[in-house]
């Protein structure tokens, strides 16, 4: 299965919690077309981050998980950003930022731009992928997010994420921890982007907000306020949990995990007065 899909027993309030780029199966076929090591191609993924939601359906959250990993497919991408060095036969159309820098919906570079592939492969190829991985995670997560808001009201998507901390190497002191991502607003709420960075600060977390990171594809998607439809962009900070050149856990680990389950335990039932207040039922 490309995506795991989970529902709680009873559901709070339409909060449901994401994590696009933590698959980690690398299948033969794709380790065969790279030179780089599982390691190298490793560093574009979001290791453990599903690990930090998988609690979220015991505080009445759903989640859903992708397995595929974000260098064969990248689900926070639109299925039409598709680099032409990547695909044969792709019309050089004017691209945007991401896809120019090689991180299109399906990736030229991993971290630090070390190239995947040697060749551009066929477009046929590229429609296998999006078809197999790209799609049946955005099919799940737009239905999830239905279900939410005819249930509740209101749909609340915490997209998770990491980052690598040479990614905010430009940035003066103190360096963010967390870096939150409501598109300026587009995306979510207000009310909603003020709780969590309030859930993430009483952790003692230093947070910025759309910057360096305001929300890729899935917040430009899905994020829709106006309709009760809201997505945060969370970014975390490797160097608080992961040793980031051997993708292995710091000796904090688990109290990370633990403090991280504090902030997805205590957004797990946001807005569950409002929905009981309007007469809409939780399970």
């Amino acid at each position: 299965m490309p995506v795991l899909m989970t529902k709680p027993r009873n559901w709070a309030s339409g909060v449901i919690f994401a994590s696009p780029h933590s698959g980690s199966i690398y299948p033969d076929w794709f380790m065969a077309g790279t030179r780089l090591s599982q390691e190298v191609v490793r560093s574009s993924e979001d290791a453990f981050v599903d690990r930090f939601i998988e609690d979220a359906p015991e505080y009445g959250a759903a989640t859903i998980r992708a397995q595929v990993p974000r260098c064969i497919v990248d689900l926070n991408r639109g299925a039409d950003e598709i680099d032409p060095l990547v695909v044969r036969g792709v019309p050089r159309h004017p691209l945007n930022q991401r896809t120019l820098a090689g991180l299109g919906v399906i990736p030229r570079v991993v971290s630090q731009g070390r190239t995947i592939h040697d060749r551009p492969m066929d477009r046929h190829e590229a429609d296998r992928r999006i078809n197999s991985y790209w799609r049946p995670y955005h099919h799940t997560l737009s239905a999830l997010i239905a279900e939410a808001r005819a249930r509740f009201g209101q749909a609340i998507l915490i997209d998770m994420h990491s980052m690598p901390a040479d990614a905010l190497s430009h940035l003066g002191d103190p360096r963010p921890d967390i870096v939150l991502g409501n598109r300026h607003g587009l995306s979510a709420s207000a009310r909603v982007t003020e709780a969590v960075i309030q859930a993430t600060k009483e952790e003692g977390w230093k947070v910025r907000v759309n910057s360096p990171f305001s929300g890729a594809y899935i917040c430009s998607a899905y994020g829709r306020p106006g309709r009760n439809v809201h997505v945060v962009q969370l970014e975390i900070n490797r160097a608080l949990y992961m040793d980031e050149k051997t993708i292995t856990p710091l000796p904090q680990f688990d109290q990370f995990v633990t403090a991280i389950s504090r902030v997805v335990r205590n957004l797990a039932t946001f807005g569950s007065s409002i929905a009981a207040d309007s007469g809409i039922a939780a399970e």
